[in-house]
């Protein structure tokens, strides 16, 4: 093992020298770049001697020679160190670094060539920083000529230094440096047409355009050459903060005692008992994709994990072309077991909603800031504690607003865009939970309200007017279970494991099941599911 990782610097070791060859200006004789050639081979021939040699004598030099940085301790030689010492990241790159000699590895954003001197802009990944390359004592004519003919969106190496600028860079992330060129390496070189423009993808949406030209890049364009698009600072910004959703909703949840599980997504019959399930051939028989980990969540309540969680995978068959849905979604659940009443359950939920919007609001501003100025949006605001109204209150509101519907009836999508609206306006929040839904509208294992057998113990949550999370207390008795299930004219055997999971003992329990897309897309205000997700699954797209 430790002959192998001297192999490997020894290779690196000679890439570096490679590239030092490399940087002599390109002015330079056909007959020197031979010589230059001829002694790099020799270099070559030379490491491989070496390394041969100390297999044989199984010597290993780097025992002890480490370099502590970003990924933890790496073998490196001395010469490694040399160039990693100054190697940083462009989002680093600010007054500290003032006159200091630097290496950046980024892509190739905009470039701009004038008589000696080409300006460029260096990306990387949400980062930018201006370039200035320009005909000097170490840089010859050629080589600006040679950066300004570099492709858009290729990776390159910059060496250089970092000056102050007198007036701050209003198109670069970094205001107040920019980098004057000595060496560039073409790492890995795009190609010259591109299906879009980052920065055609990257424009504000309510900008004016000057010219009357208003490009844009239309959705499916975007979501054709997803690779690409991914690379705006705005995607960048939107997958960053989704990350951190799936971190908070950890992180609140994990403070409370809640374990997390992972439940099968292949399953022997549909999740809620309905019709939109895709089905797949499982060996001599069928099988379903799992709509929903709610019947293994209640399972490891009745075997005793109390407090349980899941995040993967969920898929709905259903033909539904709308902003908001997709075929396969990441979901948030969570399950827990209750002492006296299901709000115990509905609290926590609300606590965990709590702690997920203050720590985006607290560790994601920059990332929010960048997302809204490509897409605006009003910033999100929430109670704490959380509002909670009920159904008939709900429908109060609604029918105060002109809306003509019956009690036992479930919201459309426009109803609850205005219940979110009026909410907005009496409460000032743009999230709260809806609670005691009817009954009627509601799965087969909700339990109904013991008072009132017409509304159920359940509820949902909505963020900006529409749903993000629907929830219920379960039914844990195993023959009112069975009873609700041939209301519903489910199968039985098809749900037997379910069922008898509750005949040994189960106690009391409620939870949710949250849609990771919907909460980005509405937290952020974004008119369309498919901007928070990364590779979005719906009736008519199946790739990339």
């Amino acid at each position: 093992m430790k002959i192998t990782l001297l192999l490997d610097d020894l290779e690196r070791t000679l890439e570096i020298h490679i590239s030092l060859y490399r940087d002599e200006k390109l002015s330079v004789s056909k007959k020197a770049v031979k010589k230059q050639a001829k002694e790099v081979e020799k270099a070559a021939k030379k490491a491989e001697r070496q390394a041969q040699n100390l297999i044989k004598e199984g010597v290993n030099t780097l025992e002890e020679d480490y370099s502590v940085g970003q990924y933890g301790k790496l073998p490196m030689n001395q010469s490694q160190k040399k160039i990693i010492k100054y190697l940083v990241d462009v989002k680093e790159l600010d007054l500290k670094f003032a006159d200091k000699k630097v290496w950046v590895r980024g892509r190739l954003h905009t470039s701009r060539a004038k008589g000696k001197q080409c300006f460029f802009v260096l990306r990387q990944q949400q980062f930018t920083v201006q370039c200035l390359v320009s005909v000097s004592e170490i840089v010859s004519k050629a080589m600006v000529k040679f950066v300004a003919l570099i492709t858009k969106e290729s990776i390159i190496d910059v060496e250089g230094c970092v000056r102050t600028v007198s007036q701050k860079i209003g198109s670069c992330t970094q205001k107040d440096v920019e980098l004057h060129v000595e060496q560039l390496f073409v790492i890995s070189a795009s190609e010259p047409r591109l299906p879009l423009q980052i920065e055609d993808a990257s424009r504000p949406e309510n900008e004016e355009d000057p010219n009357g030209l208003h490009i844009r890049v239309c959705q499916d364009t975007r979501l054709d050459n997803r690779i690409l698009d991914l690379r705006t600072p705005t995607n960048q910004a939107i997958y960053r903060l989704q990350a951190g959703v799936c971190e908070l909703f950890r992180e609140a949840l994990k403070k409370m005692g809640f374990i997390e599980i992972h439940t099968p997504k292949i399953i022997s019959a549909a999740s809620e008992g309905g019709a939109n399930v895709f089905e797949v051939s499982y060996f001599k028989g069928s099988a379903y994709l799992a709509q929903s980990p709610q019947l293994y969540k209640q399972m490891a309540i009745a075997a005793d994990f109390d407090k349980v969680f899941t995040i993967g995978a969920v898929f709905r068959a259903e033909d539904s072309n709308t902003h908001r849905h997709l075929c396969e979604f990441v979901g948030l659940d969570l399950e827990m077991a209750f002492h006296y009443h299901y709000h115990e359950v509905i609290t926590v939920i609300g606590m965990m909603f709590v702690e997920i919007f203050k720590g985006l609001q607290d560790r994601f501003s920059a990332e929010i800031a960048a997302v809204h100025r490509q897409y605006p949006a009003e910033p999100f605001k929430f109670l704490e504690p959380s509002l909670r109204l009920d159904y008939p209150e709900a429908v109060a509101m609604l029918r105060e607003a002109g809306v003509n519907m019956g009690d036992e009836e479930d919201l459309s999508t426009p109803n609850e865009k205005l219940l979110g609206r009026l909410v907005k306006a009496k409460y000032d929040t743009d999230f709260f939970i809806l609670d005691k839904f009817p009954l009627a509208v509601r799965p087969f294992y909700t339990m109904p309200d013991p008072h009132d057998y017409k509304y159920s113990n359940s509820y949902d949550m909505y963020m900006r007017g529409e749903e993000i999370t629907s929830g219920a207390q379960r039914i844990h008795d195993p023959e009112f279970l069975v009873n609700r299930a041939k209301h519903h004219e489910i199968n039985l055997e098809h749900i037997k494991a379910y069922i008898d999971s509750f005949r040994y003992g189960a106690p009391p329990h409620a939870g949710c099941g949250i849609g990771l897309e919907r909460v980005t897309m509405l937290y952020l205000g974004l008119d369309n599911i498919r901007k928070a997700s990364m590779f979005p699954r719906d009736p008519r797209r199946l790739t990339p």
